[in-house]
C-alpha cells in the first residue's frame, strides 16, 4: 500500500514538474509585466482608478502568457483546434483577471482602502490565487491534448492511474493455482 502510494506520488511529480517549472518561469515574467505596468499606471496615467490599472496590466501580461505557454510550456499539449484553445485560454484568463482585479476592487471599494501600496499588494495576493487556478485550468482544460505520442511523456500517465489494466491471463483459472505471493480466492456458493 505505501509503496503504491509512493509510486503514485513520484508519478505525479514526474508528470507535472516539467510543466510546473516552465509555467513558473512564464508566470514569473508575466508577474513582472503585470505588476510593473500596474504600478506605473497606478502612480501615473490611471492614478484615479487602481482597478482599471490592475486590469490593463493583467491584459498585457495575459497576451504574453498566451504566447509563452502555447509555444513553450505546453507545446506538446497544444490542441489542433487553435480557436477553441484560444477561446478557452481567454475565458480562463478572464476568470484570473477577475480574481486579481477583484482583490483590488474589494480592498478599494469594499474595505475603503485608498493607500496605493496596499491596493497594489491586494492585487498581488489576487494574482497568486489566480495563478493556482490558471495552472490547473490550463493543464486540464486549455492545453489538454494527450501526450502519449511524445516519447518523453509516454509513460507518465501509467504511473498515476488508479486502476491498472489486468495483465493477460490474470483472470484465467487453471490447475496451476495462485501465483507466488498471492492468496487463493475463496468463492462462496
Amino acid at each position: 500500500m505505501i509503496t503504491t502510494l509512493a509510486d503514485r506520488i513520484r508519478g505525479l511529480a514526474s508528470l507535472f514538474w516539467r510543466e510546473v517549472a516552465k509555467f513558473g518561469a512564464v508566470g514569473g515574467i508575466a508577474f513582472v509585466i503585470d505588476n510593473g505596468l500596474t504600478y506605473y499606471l497606478m502612480h501615473g496615467p490611471m492614478t484615479d482608478s487602481p482597478s482599471k490599472a490592475r486590469f490593463a496590466g493583467a491584459v498585457v501580461a495575459t497576451i504574453f502568457s498566451w504566447v509563452a505557454n502555447r509555444f513553450w510550456t505546453f507545446r506538446h499539449r497544444r490542441q489542433d483546434n487553435v480557436l477553441r484553445e484560444f477561446v478557452m485560454f481567454v475565458i480562463i484568463n478572464g476568470i484570473g483577471i477577475g480574481i486579481s482585479t477583484g482583490f483590488t476592487f474589494i480592498a478599494n471599494y469594499g474595505l475603503g482602502i485608498t493607500d496605493k501600496n496596499i491596493l497594489f499588494a491586494a492585487g498581488v495576493v489576487g494574482i497568486l490565487v489566480a495563478t493556482v487556478v490558471r495552472f490547473f485550468a490550463y493543464r486540464f482544460l486549455v492545453f489538454n491534448k494527450e501526450l502519449d505520442a511524445e516519447p518523453a511523456y509516454s509513460k507518465d500517465h501509467e504511473l498515476i492511474e488508479v486502476h491498472h489494466k489486468p495483465k493477460a491471463g490474470a483472470g484465467e483459472t487453471g490447475a496451476a493455482g495462485p501465483k507466488t505471493g498471492e492468496l487463493p480466492s475463496i468463492k462462496n456458493g
